[in-house]
């Protein structure tokens, strides 16, 4: 310890011990640092002249209030300076710097002693020389740092400034800047989310943070500062009598309080909607979910606990054809659905509206929520402003989709089977607007299906498809929005009605367009403007009995009528439709001077009408010319043609026989010159292959005088009948062929090598060469047809056309081409049940297959013959099989040529009065026996009989006639 004059006596063991710092504590005593037994902290002497403390010593104390061993009152500004740098250098280990403070504490706690003592120089002796000047600098550096840096008094001051409800500054002066410390916010934080952050002097942002929900706040902040060595203070260690010593004082707290006035707040409101869906169909209600939340700084504010409510409107604007773009006001004009009021006194979260607005008819409809403030009473204090949403945002906007529908008219009234029918559509929307999106119209597909109606009759409208009625075609249509389209052509393959039925269906829309389309649509079955009658088309095959009829003869004529609906003639109409036309004319046109007039050109409006005769316009088979009401008598000679004639209706298409059908002709020849009375008819090959031979037959009637002959000539083979005079060189000329008398002569045989037509001419001249009678180019059955030979096997067929009930029938396959080997024919026939030709299991009621027909290779193949049991007819199929059961070759149902019709057996009618002159060659015995024939009872009329014969056997010559005669009368 310090002894009086500064040297350091050695002392009990309780007492402090020395630090760092020069001398030698037994005999020049020291200059340092001492250690205090009470705290372990380095300390240094204060008293220079007295008695070492040799005892325990005590403290520390904190003193701001200090006299010197020589009793002078030590200042505030000592005490902060000794404070000061203790704090600074008191701890050193170093003995350069402990031997400086020591030397500072001596001039400045108890300068008269220290001084009375030798002041620097006395301390100085302690330290060794080589040292001195170290201590010296270290002392002067201690003298100038703690007279700039001392603080009698550190302070601390905060100034809180509010720029607003929520925004201010804090205001911080911290003296002196050594000071450490940090300012707490309360109600607020600074600008990093902080309450509390240790500043130095200057100016920071503050933001308000009041509890939620607080009408009124107010921000406090409270800075606790310190700093080591600051304060006019240090530490005492005392021991009654002694020594005193000093350490630098313990830090003390500098404090400051800041707060704001109360400060009221608001809030502001704000509303986002979601609509609860955005699909509404028509007649459902029109719901909006509003999340309701505040903007800004400020929560909603609570009164008592609860929170302030507030009333919000809402108006639904609509409909619109597309999304209305969004705009931050209304559109002038934009149409109002309604309005509806909302009360939110829950405070932020989830409302829904009332659902009080529907929807109408189709469109965009958009949600505009507000708040008024001026309309909120009380409460309208607590809000910053009032609050609108924009116009025409997509997720506050509802859509009603909107429901495509058509109305249809068929392209074709009335169609022929086979034609392509198209439909055209009037699309439209049905329950208001065809949406549009982006500007462009929505597209809606629509189906449309064309149905075959069942029966013969127009269908009845009805909504629903009628169950039996058969789908022939689909067809879709995309609307690219409202107007008329025409669909794609469905063809109308059958006799009869169809109707289209029109359909939206949901399923057929594209994905990204189905939710704008209201429902599934379809308009009724059965619509007269819908519909189209394909009209049955009609057959009339007619044959007169002979070709030849004399002068006042009569001719007689079978029609056979088929393709009628069977209830033709029974339909009246039904105001839409028409009435069934049942009639049909017959009107034999003639005489002609030549048959080359006879051609599909032929104007028939201004040629000779012999007369008109009418027959039902039904199915069946008719007789014309075998009554008095409807003879066919020709009084000119000359050609005449038969033309059967349908107007039309709305079930059955127009039918006019051809003028050219030979068929329908017969010929009035002119009388024969006196004298010779001679006619010629032909029959040449009908149809060969080339290199076939090929002839020609005269059948010369009349009287024939002695001498005389024939020339037969062939020309071509041709294209198509050339005009008369330019049929050019024949290429076979017959040799003169004598003509003994009535008969048949042929002409000889030849053959061509290519294929066409070839058209005989036959000549017969009198002995002197003068020509008697002379057919010409495209004389009826004058004409070859020679056709090229097939490499393939082709079938053609002729079943016998009609028998009698009770009679055989049978079939005649006629193959041609390169047959294989172990080839087998099959025949089938098939009675008709309905009004079109059907060949299935169900009506067929002949087969040979268990008999099949070996076919050795081209030729005729006959089947076996069939006895039908009913009245009707009947339709074959021949099928052509290989070895192996391949089959080569079906016929078709209906087929040309593949009809048998099975008649009742005939009644003979009453005889006319006196017989028709038909025939070449009649003689009058010939008709006398016919009268006589008729006159004594016979039981076939002669007439009918003779037809059929003739039928069977062709043509009949005079000098068969009395035969025939004859054998008429035995029968």
């Amino acid at each position: 310890m310090l002894v009086t004059g500064g040297v350091i006596a050695a002392g009990p063991a309780s007492a402090a011990s020395v630090g760092p710092g020069h001398g030698d504590l037994n005999t020049t005593g020291t200059v340092g640092a001492f250690i205090a037994e009470s705290d372990g902290r380095q300390v240094y002497c204060m008293d220079a002249g007295a008695p070492a403390p040799w005892n325990m010593t005590s403290g520390p104390t904190t003193v701001t209030d200090l006299t010197s061993y020589t009793g002078q009152q030590l200042s505030p500004t000592t005490l902060a300076k000794l404070n000061y740098v203790m704090a600074k250098w008191g701890d050193s280990t170093n003995p350069d710097i402990t031997a400086a403070v020591q030397m500072y504490v001596w001039a400045e706690a108890d300068p008269v002693t220290y001084q009375a003592q030798g002041g620097q120089s006395w301390a100085l002796t302690r330290v060794p020389a080589a040292h001195q000047s170290t201590v010296l600098a270290n002392l002067a550096t201690m003298y100038a740092d703690a007279n700039a840096n001392h603080a009698v008094n550190p302070s601390v001051d905060v100034v809180i400034s509010m720029a607003d409800q929520y925004n201010g500054t804090l205001t911080v002066n911290v003296s002196p800047t050594a000071l450490n410390g940090s300012v707490v916010l309360t109600d607020a934080t600074f600008i990093d989310g902080t309450t509390s952050k240790a500043l130095g002097t200057g100016t920071y942002p503050i933001v308000g943070k009041p509890a939620a929900g607080v009408p009124e706040y107010r921000v406090t902040a409270s800075a606790s500062y310190s700093g080591v060595g600051l304060g006019a203070r240090v530490n005492l260690y005392e021991t009654p009598g002694q020594q005193r010593l000093l350490a630098n004082g313990t830090p003390a707290a500098v404090t400051a309080t800041a707060q704001t006035l109360w400060i009221a707040l608001d809030f502001q409101p704000v509303i986002g909607t979601q609509v609860a869906a955005k699909y509404v169909a028509e007649g459902d209600s029109f719901t909006d979910m509003l999340t309701v939340s505040t903007v800004g700084v400020g929560s909603w504010i609570h009164v008592d606990g609860s929170p302030v409510p507030l009333t919000a409107q809402g108006t639904l604007y609509g409909p619109f054809d597309e999304q209305p773009a969004e705009s931050e006001s209304v559109p002038d004009g934009a149409p109002v659905v309604g309005t509806e009021t909302l009360v939110l006194n829950r405070g932020t979260g989830e409302y829904a509206s009332a659902g009080s607005l529907t929807a109408t008819e189709s469109g965009f409809y958009t949600w505009v929520w507000g708040i008024d403030k001026t309309a909120q009473g009380d409460s309208g204090k607590y809000i910053r402003g009032s609050f609108t949403d924009w116009f025409g945002r997509v997720a506050e906007t509802h859509v009603t989709p909107f429901q495509p529908g058509a109305v249809s008219k068929t392209d074709a009234r009335l169609a022929l089977p086979g034609d392509e029918v198209t439909d055209t559509i009037t699309v439209s929307s049905t329950n208001g607007a065809w949406l549009r999106i982006d500007g462009d119209y929505i597209p809606a597909v629509l189906d449309g299906t064309a149905y075959q109606v069942p029966g013969t009759l127009p269908p009845l409208e009805q909504p629903g498809v009628a169950s039996d009625a058969t789908v022939i075609g689909e067809v879709q249509v995309t609307a690219t929005g409202p107007g008329t389209y025409t669909s794609l052509p469905v063809a109308h393959p059958h006799a009869g009605f169809v109707t289209w039925v029109w359909e939206v269906r949901l399923t057929s829309q594209p994905d990204e367009y189905r939710d704008y389309i209201a429902n599934d649509w379809a308009d009724n079955y059965g619509i007269p403007l819908e519909s189209t009658s394909v009209r049955w088309p009609i057959s009339v095959t007619s044959e007169v009995r002979e070709y030849n009829v004399h002068p006042n003869g009569r001719a007689f004529d079978t029609i056979e009528v088929t393709g009628f609906p069977e209830n033709h003639g029974d339909f009246t109409g039904d105001g839409y439709w028409g009435a069934d036309l049942d009639v049909i004319t017959h009107t034999v046109y003639g005489p002609f001077d030549t048959d080359t007039v006879l051609t599909d050109e032929l104007v028939v409006d201004d040629a000779p009408v012999l007369t008109v005769l009418t027959t039902p316009a039904r199915n069946g088979t008719y007789q014309l010319g075998y009554t008095d009401a409807d003879q066919i008598r020709p009084t000119e000679p000359g050609y005449y043609v038969i033309v059967s004639d349908f107007a039309g209706d709305d079930r059955v298409q127009p039918f006019r026989s051809s003028p050219a059908d030979i068929l329908e002709r017969f010929y009035v020849p002119q009388p024969p010159a006196p004298g010779v009375e001679v006619t010629v008819t032909t029959k040449a090959t009908p149809e060969a292959f080339v290199g076939d031979p090929i002839s020609d037959t005269a059948i010369v009637e009349g009287h024939v005088p002695d001498g005389a002959y024939l020339v037969f000539r062939a020309y071509g083979p041709y294209s198509e009948q050339p005009m008369m005079g330019e049929e050019g060189e024949p290429f076979f000329i017959s040799d003169e062929i004598p003509v003994d008398g009535a008969g048949e002569y042929e002409s000889g045989v030849t053959s061509v090598d290519t294929a066409g037509l070839v058209f005989w001419v036959e000549t017969l001249h009198a002995p002197d060469g003068a020509v008697l009678a002379e057919g010409f180019i495209g004389a009826p059955g004058e004409t070859t047809i020679v056709h090229e030979r097939p490499t393939d096997v082709t079938v053609t067929t002729k079943a016998v056309p009609e028998v009698t009930l009770g009679d055989p029938a049978h079939d005649v396959a006629i193959v041609t081409g390169d047959v294989p080997e172990g080839a087998m024919l099959v025949f089938q026939a098939y009675r008709q049940t309905g009004a079109e030709a059907v060949c299935d299991v169900e009506n067929l009621v002949f087969d040979t297959h268990d008999e099949l027909i070996p076919v050795t290779g081209a030729g005729e193949y006959v089947s076996a013959e069939v006895v039908f049991e009913e009245v009707g007819t009947y339709f074959w199929i021949e099928t052509l099989y290989d070895r192996d059961g391949e089959m080569l070759h079906r016929g078709e149902c209906g087929a040309a040529g593949e009809t048998t019709k099975v008649v009742e057996k005939p009644v003979t009618p009453s005889g006319p009065p006196s017989l028709a002159v038909t025939g070449a060659g009649w003689s009058w015995a010939g008709i006398i026996a016919a009268l006589m024939l008729t006159a004594t009872g016979g039981i076939l009329w002669f007439g009918r009989k003779l037809a059929l014969y003739r039928e069977r056997t062709g043509y009949v010559r005079d000098e068969d006639l009395a035969a025939e005669l004859e054998e008429l009368t035995q029968e």
